[in-house]
């Protein structure tokens, strides 16, 4: 098994298997000898974990915030929706490079980094859903009948919005793969040697005229992911929401 980290000089800028390298390297090798699949396999495990703690995340401070401003409403309603709108007034790649500048980029950082593009649309649907969920029959009579605002939230209303936060996770995936390659692409995110997809594409850009599968391979391994990402998405969006077909 190949070491990701491990450079052999002399190996290095060796051709994929079939360009006239070897099956010991089927993807070729970069500019210090290391094995692109076995960096494309270890930086993939890299920047999924990243993407997918950072949606976790988004999602739960998002879902929390919505149901907080839609059961509770008033000043607290004003404040989440005040906030999010001057979180939306700010390029999403500009204010993460601002915030990593600051607090660094270590994983832990870069998750919260990457999770504050995604509350803000987890709140919105979410608060929109409860106000619109809270008018119906059903839910004013158990209100009627002296169920609890935590019943009501866990019982009836959180199961109403289940479907549109399912479908946004699975969207907002894909954005952060891309935002999260783009941070390492810039420096900002996973630093070498660790790899990262973006920060092979940043390594391989220097060499595309002799060594184009430096870059093409990682470029590759996050298009298909995130069409993949997005597919599943639309996918999700049909099965639970028929109308919109």
């Amino acid at each position: 098994r190949s070491d990701p980290l491990r450079p052999s000089f002399s190996q290095r800028l060796r051709p994929p298997w079939g360009l006239g390298g070897s099956m010991a390297r089927p993807l070729g090798t970069d500019n210090l000898g290391r094995d692109i699949l076995a960096r494309v396999l270890h930086g993939g495990r890299i920047s999924l974990v990243l993407a997918t703690s950072a949606v976790l995340l988004a999602t739960g401070v998002g879902v929390l915030a919505g149901l907080a401003a839609g059961c509770l409403g008033g000043w607290l309603d004003d404040l989440l929706m005040r906030a999010a709108d001057v979180q939306l007034a700010f390029p999403v790649v500009m204010l993460a490079i601002a915030i990593v500048s600051v607090v660094g980029t270590s994983p832990v950082a870069l998750v919260g980094v990457l999770s504050l593009s995604g509350w803000v649309l987890h709140a919105r649907t979410v608060r929109a859903h409860v106000l619109s969920v809270r008018r119906l029959e059903y839910i004013e009579a158990a209100g009627a009948l002296g169920a609890s605002q935590g019943r009501l939230v866990f019982r009836h209303v959180l199961p109403n919005v289940l479907a549109p936060i399912l479908v946004i996770a699975s969207s907002q995936f894909a954005t952060m793969v891309l935002l999260e390659s783009g941070l390492s692409f810039l420096g900002m995110g996973i630093q070498p040697p660790a790899p990262s997809w973006g920060t092979m594409l940043a390594e391989g850009r220097d060499y595309l005229s002799n060594a184009w599968w430096l870059a093409t391979v990682p470029g590759l391994a996050i298009s298909v992911v995130v069409l993949g990402a997005n597919i599943l998405g639309d996918g999700l969006r049909d099965w639970l929401d028929p109308q919109s077909r």
